[in-house]
């Protein structure tokens, strides 16, 4: 549980740090992007720490072009 808060802390002290550079320039998109990143991040993180199944992306990946290089093995035959 100390790992999980100290995760926390770590993005907490990320997020003072670069949250008034974005607002001082006035970089709004950008400020968006990086709480979608550091979230996602932390949560995999924290998720990892607790010894939690996370799939691999390369199974999407799979899941998405095993039909396509079927269809043009297919074609090739």
């Amino acid at each position: 549980m100390w790992a999980v808060a100290g995760i926390l802390a770590i993005a907490i002290v990320i997020m003072f740090i670069e949250v008034p550079r974005l607002l001082q320039r006035k970089m709004h998109k950008e400020l968006w992007v990086f709480f979608t990143l550091l979230a996602a991040g932390t949560g995999l993180s924290i998720a990892l720490e607790l010894h939690w199944n996370i799939p691999s992306p390369l199974y999407l990946m799979i899941a998405i072009y095993k039909p396509i290089s079927n269809l043009v093995y297919g074609l090739l035959k």
